[in-house]
């Protein structure tokens, strides 16, 4: 069987390819000219170019697949940030699920976010069918964290209106992924910062967290045995900021944060962000002030269903921590290597 995969040079990507090649797949991945290929580095995996404008680009990279994981995401700032996240999320969705229909591709894997999903408390997690607060006091209104949840929103309004017409597709909704491969980083960079200087604040709120192999085995199992229109959450740890920097300062041997973040100060830093983003958007885009602010709250959810029905079970976080920290020291992020265990 083979898998054509969006995004297998990227964070999650990396793990999706991974978990395929363990259970099996032969995997063929779409890759951009010029993309840095280090992630695929010393896998059995094949590499093609394919303009997905094209639809007879398309159905030619498709030829001899049985499944299609559309697994490339992106969160940007700036003028064409919009633009941008509609061709990745939206366009590039529409384009593979034509492709699947003309080249009788029966099964569609989306990954999207947990941006769509409700969020609830520790006593009462939201699930995949929680609806969402009103997006214009979750989101904002012209903000990119407004458009990555339209966007997002869109492409699996796509996915789910192709199942209707017989493909047998699933959206895989991932939370708070932690791991290696995070090059860019994005929910890494907590820890590089962490081991760089210490941070005496953390954020109020908390947030489910899932390790990235768990994650990259969510996609594969989604598309293994994921009943067609579901969506599947995919988070294991509902963790609040205070404890799963205390974990990873211990695993990390560095002083863990003090005090919870003062409201005023996560206004500022989401101000300091601004500017920032201005210098390296991708390396602070996390510092969106509506990102930050999402950070004062607890957003924790159940990611049961897949467990119960695909048969994901959890790693400890602090199998994710070791591995982003271990990825983050040989590659430079961090000071110091990775020291293998005795």
């Amino acid at each position: 069987m083979r898998l054509f995969i969006t995004g297998g040079t990227g964070f999650v990507g990396a793990h999706v390819v991974r978990a395929a090649l363990e259970r099996g797949w032969e995997v063929r991945c779409l890759v951009r000219t010029g993309s840095s290929r280090a992630a695929l580095e010393g896998l059995e995996v094949e590499c093609v170019e394919v303009d997905l404008a094209d639809p007879r680009a398309v159905l030619r990279g498709l030829h001899g697949c049985e499944a299609i994981a559309h697994v490339a995401g992106t969160f940007e700032h700036g003028p064409q940030a919009l633009q941008r996240m509609h061709e990745v999320h939206v366009e590039a969705t529409a384009a593979l699920l034509r492709g699947a229909e003309e080249a009788g591709i029966p099964r569609f894997v989306l990954c999207s976010s947990s941006i769509t999903v409700g969020w609830g408390t520790q006593h009462e997690p939201a699930d995949e069918d929680s609806p969402l607060p009103d997006p214009d006091r979750a989101f904002g209104r012209d903000t990119p964290l407004r458009a990555y949840f339209e966007t997002k929103s869109q492409a699996e309004n796509l996915v789910f209106q192709a199942c209707s017409h017989g493909l047998k597709g699933v959206v895989v909704n991932p939370d708070y992924v932690i791991g290696a491969w995070d090059s860019k980083p994005t929910s890494g960079a907590i820890l590089v910062h962490m081991g760089r200087h210490w941070m005496p604040f953390h954020p109020r709120g908390g947030k489910c967290f899932i390790t990235a192999s768990d994650c990259g085995r969510g996609h594969v199992l989604a598309l293994e045995s994921g009943v067609s229109g579901r969506r599947y959450l995919l988070g294991t740890h509902n963790l609040l900021y205070r404890e799963f920097m205390q974990r990873a300062a211990r695993l990390m041997g560095v002083r863990p944060p003090l005090l919870p973040l003062p409201r005023a100060a996560g206004r500022l830093v989401g101000a300091a962000g601004a500017l920032l983003r201005r210098l390296d958007p991708h390396r602070f885009a996390l510092l969106d002030g509506q990102v930050v602010e999402a950070t004062q709250s607890i957003r924790f959810r159940d990611g049961s269903r897949a467990k119960r029905e695909l048969g994901l079970l959890p790693s400890p976080i602090e199998e994710g921590i070791e591995e982003a920290v271990g990825w983050f020291r040989d590659h430079g992020y961090l000071p110091g290597r990775r020291v293998p265990p005795p």
